[in-house]
């Protein structure tokens, strides 16, 4: 009753291809490129130029992004000190009820 059926692996029905049949090819050497004997010098610049419009957009969305995060701390602490006074004041009541009886 508990036995296990080991699945069969079915046999390739239909036509099969043969291998392909791989030639090996010829290397041949070939003479390198001669190199470039003129080098330009590199300049000294740096890679990301800020202009004075990028500075003030950077600044900007800096400024906003502290504002939108701060907003949310602030939020979240706000959240936080809300549900502490309701459960505080909830005890309060429920012990201050279950002392008078």
């Amino acid at each position: 009753m508990f036995r296990p059926k080991v699945p069969t692996m079915p046999q390739p029905t239909g036509l099969t291809t043969p291998p392909a049949v791989v030639e090996p090819t010829a290397v041949t050497p070939h003479a390198p490129a001669p190199a470039s004997t003129a080098v330009t010098p590199a300049r000294n610049r740096p890679a990301v130029q800020l202009t004075p419009g990028t500075v003030l957009v950077l600044v900007g969305g800096g400024t906003a992004v502290v504002l939108v995060v701060g907003a949310v701390l602030v939020s979240m602490l706000l959240a936080v000190a809300l549900t502490a006074t309701s459960v505080a004041v909830c005890a309060i009541t429920v012990r201050s009820v279950v002392t008078r009886r």
